[in-house]
């Protein structure tokens, strides 16, 4: 197998004074004003601005902002405390994240390897700007290769009597500095209790057919009922299984001359595209969740 060097990553950052603030709240009238006014007030100069309102009488409101504080690492803790007046007046769930902070991954995968090899290429690339951390699998098959980047590789076996031991040995081997999770096609199901430590921090990929099929060989199944659109969802993880805040989905047109072969390599195409991007997106903190859907600014 042709080794791979690892890409040394910089540490010195393009924004150090660069930060996001995510907003939800009820909407009203003076949220957009009572926001910029504060960081007017603190000298922060905003670069980006989005907002999002369900409905204006009643609804929640949405909003990211990219701001440059001058001395960020100075005042951060300050301005976070301070902030805190304005959110309690307009009752918002909020968060400021440092763009110079990288965001930890651990990736778990299984036996097939195109979503773990797009992230990977990504990131080898700099076009996924995060460190990934560590490779969790519950077989040896992409050890070898994950080693070659110079990522550690953890093999925890899972079997149905030994879940509750693998999972507590995953939730070990990860540590408590992990931003996200990445299930790039990890074919087990995750318990309840390890999805309450990473509430809406583990990403799944499914295929997506129309129409949906359940069980074993779905593009077997797809191409017995002549299906004309396959495609791939990314969502956050819950205890409803695939059924999580779907973060993004895309499709492409097949035909009756697409054989199960082909619906496999596509899908498979459209599956790994559609993981790397949302986990782009939550890297740059560009999704809210609200109840099972998702705001994302892009």
């Amino acid at each position: 197998m042709e080794l791979h060097v690892k890409r040394e990553h910089s540490t010195g950052r393009p924004y150090p004074d660069r930060a996001r603030m995510l907003i939800s709240c009820p909407d009203g009238p003076g949220i957009v004003a009572a926001v910029s006014h504060f960081l007017y007030q603190h000298g922060a100069n905003i670069v980006q601005s989005d907002q999002y309102t369900m409905d204006p009488d009643g609804g929640m409101f949405f909003m990211r902002v990219e701001f440059d504080l001058p001395k960020l690492d100075e005042r951060l803790e300050e301005v976070r405390n301070i902030f805190g007046g304005v959110a309690e007046r307009f009752k918002m769930n909020w968060q400021i994240f440092k763009v110079s902070h990288k965001k930890r991954l651990a990736i778990f995968v299984s036996k097939e390897d195109h979503c773990l090899v797009e992230l990977l290429w990504q990131w080898q690339a700099g076009d996924l700007d995060a460190d990934i951390a560590l490779v969790v699998s519950n077989h040896t098959d992409m050890q070898a290769y994950v080693e070659s980047f110079g990522i550690p590789f953890h093999h925890i076996p899972v079997t149905a009597e030994t879940k509750a031991e693998a999972e507590a040995r995953q939730l070990e081997v990860i540590g408590e500095d992990i931003d996200v999770i990445i299930l790039a096609r990890y074919m087990q199901i995750i318990s309840p209790s390890f999805i309450e430590h990473y509430r809406h921090r583990i990403i799944n990929i499914h295929h997506s057919f129309l129409p949906a099929f359940v069980g074993g060989k779905p593009y077997a199944q797809a191409y017995q009922r002549g299906v004309k659109i396959i495609g791939a969802t990314a969502h956050y993880v819950t205890e409803e299984l695939d059924g999580g805040p779907i973060i993004e989905q895309d499709v492409q047109r097949v035909s009756h001359s697409d054989d199960v072969n082909e619906l496999k390599r596509i899908g498979r195409t459209i599956e790994r595209v559609v993981l790397a991007r949302a986990v782009k997106w939550h890297i740059e903190d560009r999704i809210l969740v609200h109840h099972n859907k998702t705001v994302v600014f892009n």
